[in-house]
């Protein structure tokens, strides 16, 4: 079993996977980094939340009186739709710039594809190549 093991994770297909999943994680932090500190300050300064977006809720119990997020959880139930709309906007640009990657390696595949293949040289014609037979004999000789 150890050695199915090994021969399994040995394949490329597992190999690109581990890759594309720690690089995935890093464009994660990116995305997360673009929407928390890029976007989501924009679109509160325009809806006129300030700079933290991910402040709305809705508290669900009498009991929650808390003005942040985080202290109206400790107090009981809420509905954080602010935090949602964030990460909605996250994946959305993720997805975005995912659609965008293959977009462009489908064109670079078109354009590789429309390349004509390099076929080998035609042969020289009879009477070069007997010519070049005869001077090799004399070569030779």
């Amino acid at each position: 079993m150890i050695s199915e093991f090994r021969s399994f994770i040995a394949k490329g297909n597992v190999m690109d996977l581990a890759i594309g999943i720690i690089i995935g994680g890093a464009f994660t932090g990116i995305v997360n980094s673009l929407v928390n500190d890029v976007v989501m300050p924009i679109v509160g300064a325009i809806t006129g939340g300030g700079f933290d977006f991910s402040n709305y809720f809705l508290p669900l119990s009498s009991a929650v009186t808390a003005p942040n997020l985080a202290a109206a959880r400790e107090q009981g139930a809420v509905f954080a739709y602010g935090s949602f709309i964030t990460v909605l906007i996250n994946f959305l640009i993720l997805a975005w710039i995912i659609f965008l990657m293959v977009k462009g390696v489908n064109r670079l595949r078109v354009i590789e594809e429309k390349k004509p293949a390099e076929a080998a040289p035609a042969p020289p014609p009879a009477d070069v190549q007997l010519l070049t037979e005869i001077r090799d004999i004399l070569k030779t000789k």
